[in-house]
């Protein structure tokens, strides 16, 4: 465990290995809001490294091992302030970040901050790019308020058929929708105030200033977050982009099929 000391009881869980070639990438992982950085360093890290790459990730403030105290607030632009941290400190060579849902925003936030080390060769946006509206705000609103009756097992036996694809779904079933009594969220924890605060999220994003290679993937059997016109349209105003539809995967496209997911990674690398 590699840890980042930010201020007293403040810090950012990390893991990093430099890459092994001397023209390997760095991926830089950027999670979910309810991510872990565990899903990019099994079979996904490991693909990776076995050519050469290095990889970073890192959990949020308020996820795992990365403490926070009650006086900071959990809202997207600390995430990509952290993220700035992280990178300074580390300063992985050749980076390629690699965002999953609202981390593929944090991504590209971050890359356009305009500091030259957090700067990105190469982006990669997995189920990213929408289009605000009051839809998804009042999903953002659901799933706070969720969490505050039934803690994280009520969101994902509510949201997982929608996030997740069909075979995934068939797979997994068993492990949901218990006997168990829900219990609330406990507001202080990291979960419950990232989610509150994922509302604040700016989702305007100049694109047309992502001038790098962009490989955009879009999981169709996303029925929460998949909407083609968004995804079009947005696309359609990335200079550099590479579209990679998976009609078979939803949201969570590292966890259903992360051997599909890394090769299309290696392929999207080897093609730029």
């Amino acid at each position: 465990m590699t840890i980042l000391n930010l201020c007293d009881g403040n810090s950012l869980f990390h893991v990093y290995h430099p890459p092994a070639n001397s023209d390997g990438k760095t991926f830089v992982f950027f999670n979910a809001l309810t991510g872990d950085l565990d899903m990019w360093e099994g079979n996904i890290g490991e693909a990776l490294r076995a050519v050469g790459h290095g990889t970073l990730s890192f959990n949020f403030r308020g996820q795992r091992d990365s403490d926070f105290t009650p006086d900071v607030t959990l809202t997207p632009s600390q995430i990509v302030a952290d993220a700035a941290r992280v990178m300074g400190h580390v300063q992985p060579p050749r980076p390629v970040m690699v965002g999953l849902s609202i981390g593929g925003l944090f991504a590209a936030q971050l890359h356009l901050g305009g500091t030259p080390g957090s700067r990105a060769d190469a982006i990669v946006l997995i189920n990213t790019l929408r289009i605000d509206g009051p839809r998804l705000r009042w999903i953002n609103e659901a799933v706070v308020r969720g969490a505050e009756v039934g803690g994280v097992e009520l969101f994902k036996d509510l949201f997982l058929p929608l996030l997740f694809g069909e075979k995934w779904l068939g797979e997994n079933r068993g492990d949901y929708l218990k006997d168990d009594p829900y219990t609330p969220l406990d507001q202080d924890t990291g979960t419950y105030q990232l989610l509150k605060h994922a509302s604040e999220a700016d989702w305007n994003v100049p694109y047309e200033k992502l001038d790098m290679p962009v490989l955009v993937m879009t999981g169709l059997q996303d029925h929460v977050f998949y909407e083609a016109d968004a995804v079009n349209s947005l696309s359609a105003r990335l200079p550099n982009a590479t579209r990679l539809d998976i009609p078979d995967a939803g949201h969570l496209l590292p966890v259903e099929a992360p051997a599909t997911f890394s090769q299309e990674l290696l392929d999207f690398i080897a093609g730029i």
